[in-house]
């Protein structure tokens, strides 16, 4: 089935994803009553996506090369199921031209572009050249096919420093390193490289300068059909990045005057057109705030991520043009048609450390709750209290999505939603996210792609302690729920009324390294705190509790308290006043991280594959010379010695699993 050929009405799809893009694309189908087919591998047999799907087949093993990736049993049960189409998502097979064309052979759409144009802007190369003949302008740089390493070191010396290593068909920071100095090319090169053949099954790279002012990521959505049309809907910020990944995106993109707006829309319907678009796609391009120009980086010719924004200050429904389009339809509207209404932000819930530079994690949900959806709050995800982030794939829960008339009243909603999105279980990346949409600079849209780097010193303030009537509120309520299913307990307001007693208890808590020696007594309606032997706050509290979860409320001093503790094992997650402040019931063992890789004395803080190993028993080693690599959510980590030494053992073969906390490598002195 060519592009562009009229097909009749979908009736069945099948999604070749998972998670939430996999959820996203369902709940457009079923208003749409066209029945889904989902596909899961072991790790994803529960997942909210095989629910939510009209029928679910299993694909492989938890590995995504073993299943999301393999081609074969798609097209297997694509014959079984009788799907008409598939909607690839994003990641995976999206923006792989062999699976488009695998697709068409066999008389099946794929709800995309056509392969000749996934295949043309998936090569950085082909697509720069295209775009220069189409009138749109690139960055310096060479884009050219000889990748011999002494060649490309020579490109680079012309092109100047600092310049950028790009994974020719590479995406979300995947094969990218940064080069500062000519003495560091090779060894970046070597290590692009690496990253972008375990990720694309490609190893060929473009070499780009980066420009020493401080850029902005601004894209484009554009839309086009069979039958000619293409159209631009809102552009989108998405500057603030870790790992050259996004965190978090605006629509529209703030301070653009009415002409960039209208400039840059039509520089992207141009490259849509340049290579025959059909479906939904991004141009991105580096905004130049110095000069005002835009220079074309990329195009993804798929889904992305942070479509929602667009959706949100436009009306539209992306998925649902999608799937018109594949079914041959025109496009409903002309370019005039398309108002912008509003501001929208989308955050990404990680499953991450911020502060062991944003280390993707794994592990289970314990406790999740979320704001309440509504027409100015989105939530897309597919993560349940009790499902696990797994190891296997990308670590992101959630997108929280806001809308609102302007952008700094959809800044302080989002703030809001934050403060309500609680998880338990692994680290998130919440702290950070409410840090930065209250950072001043980030509140006057001074933002660029070295924003987190620039402002690192602020965004990254330490974990707020509990107020002294917030700690006296959450001890009381954690007392009052261990002694509430006890009637023999003396810990009881009945028991102190009758005796008429001052008993006191104690309770034994840390709030990091701090020691907590709180004592509690009890007289009339009232209890009176101390911690650490400090003056004592009165406080009232009523408490109602429900599985792991205590709700404690009163006054101190006429003061409203509210309280949320989240029993975790040995750790107590208390949401106060819009934060969230871990205290322990034991003494906490911590892993200080002192590397990129978090590790301390060869013990991992994270799970992940080992990727390589690079040294073997025996050999000596300086502080920082690289022993492994782990590859960690799809990312590579260079694990280094912490110190000088003989390697006396190394725990794991390559592609042995690490768990958190095993040790990777032993040193003697």
């Amino acid at each position: 089935m060519s592009h562009g050929q009229r097909i009749n009405k979908l009736s069945k799809i099948l999604i070749a994803n998972r998670g939430e893009i996999a959820c996203r694309v369902m709940k457009t189908a079923r208003k749409m009553n066209i029945k889904t087919v989902a596909v899961f591998s072991d790790a994803d047999r529960h997942s909210l996506h095989v629910k939510m799907a009209d029928e679910a087949h299993y694909i492989g093993p938890s590995p995504a090369s073993e299943s999301y990736l393999r081609q074969d049993k798609l097209m297997d049960i694509i014959k079984k199921t009788g799907a008409q189409a598939v909607h690839p998502g994003y990641g995976f097979l999206s923006e792989q031209a062999p699976f488009a064309e695998a697709l068409a052979a066999q008389g099946v759409e794929f709800i995309g572009p056509p392969a000749s144009a996934i295949a043309e802007m998936g090569s950085k190369s082909a697509s720069k050249r295209i775009m220069i003949d189409a009138g749109v302008s690139c960055i310096p740089g060479y884009h050219g096919d000889n990748q011999d390493e002494a060649y490309l070191k020579e490109q680079a010396d012309q092109v100047g420093y600092p310049i950028i290593i790009k994974a020719v068909s590479g995406g979300g920071g995947k094969g990218m390193r940064m080069v500062f100095d000519d003495k560091d090319f090779m060894a970046a090169l070597r290590s692009a490289k690496e990253e972008s053949i375990k990720a694309f099954n490609d190893d060929r790279v473009i070499l780009e300068r980066f420009f020493d002012f401080q850029p902005r990521h601004v894209e484009v959505q554009v839309m086009a059909d069979s039958h000619g049309n293409a159209v631009y809907f809102s552009n989108r910020d998405c500057s603030v990045q870790r790992r050259y990944q996004k965190i978090i995106e605006e629509a529209p993109a703030p301070g653009l005057t009415q002409e960039e707006h209208r400039e840059i829309g039509e520089m992207a319907v141009r490259a849509a057109k340049a290579v025959g678009y059909k479906s939904a796609g991004t141009v991105e391009f580096i905004m130049d705030t110095v000069e005002r120009k835009f220079y074309f980086m990329e195009m993804n010719t798929r889904l992305q991520v942070e479509h929602p924004i667009t959706e949100l200050v436009t009306g539209v429904d992306l998925v649902e043009l999608q799937l018109r389009v594949s079914q041959g339809e025109a496009l409903p509207f002309t370019q005039e048609d398309i108002n912008v209404n509003g501001h929208a932000f989308e955050a990404r819930v990680y499953a991450e450390d911020p502060d062991n530079n944003f280390m993707p994690g794994s592990g289970d949900v314990n406790y999740l709750s979320t704001p309440a959806e509504s027409e100015t709050v989105r939530i897309d995800t597919s993560i349940r209290q009790g499902d696990a982030v797994s190891v296997f794939y990308d670590p992101m829960i959630a997108k929280l999505v806001v809308w609102a008339p302007d952008r700094l009243s959809s800044l302080a909603l989002l703030h809001s939603k934050l403060q309500e999105y609680h998880v338990v279980g692994l680290s998130t990346n919440i702290k950070f996210l409410k840090d930065l949409a209250t950072h001043p600079n980030f509140e006057s849209a001074d933002v660029h792609t070295d924003f987190i780097k620039e402002h690192g010193d602020t965004l990254f303030p330490s974990p707020p302690s509990l107020s002294e009537e917030n700690l006296a509120l959450t001890a009381v309520s954690y007392l009052l729920s261990r002694t509430t299913a006890s009637s023999l307990s003396p810990w009881t307001k009945s028991m102190f009324s009758r005796l008429n007693l001052n008993h006191v208890e104690e309770l034994k808590l840390k709030d990091g390294d701090t020691d907590l020696d709180i004592k509690i007594r009890c007289a009339g309606s009232s209890y009176f705190v101390s911690v650490n032997s400090g003056s004592e706050v009165e406080v009232d509290v009523a408490i109602s509790a429900e599985d792991n979860v205590i709700y404690g409320s009163g006054n101190s001093a006429n003061k409203k308290l509210e309280c949320k503790i989240v029993q975790d094992g040995d750790n107590l997650h208390v949401f106060c006043d819009g934060s969230e402040t871990v205290l322990s019931r034991n003494v906490p063992k911590y892993l200080v991280a002192d590397d990129e890789a978090g590790l301390d004395d060869g013990v991992a803080s994270v799970e992940g594959l080992v990727q390589k190993i690079f040294a073997g028993i025996g050999d000596v080693v300086k502080a920082g010379d690289i022993i492994l690599q782990v590859n960690v959510m799809k990312m590579l980590f260079d694990i280094s010695a912490h110190k000088d030494g003989v390697i006396s053992s190394i725990c794991f073969n390559e592609g042995d699993r690490v768990s958190k906390g095993q040790l990777l490598y032993e040193l003697e002195e």
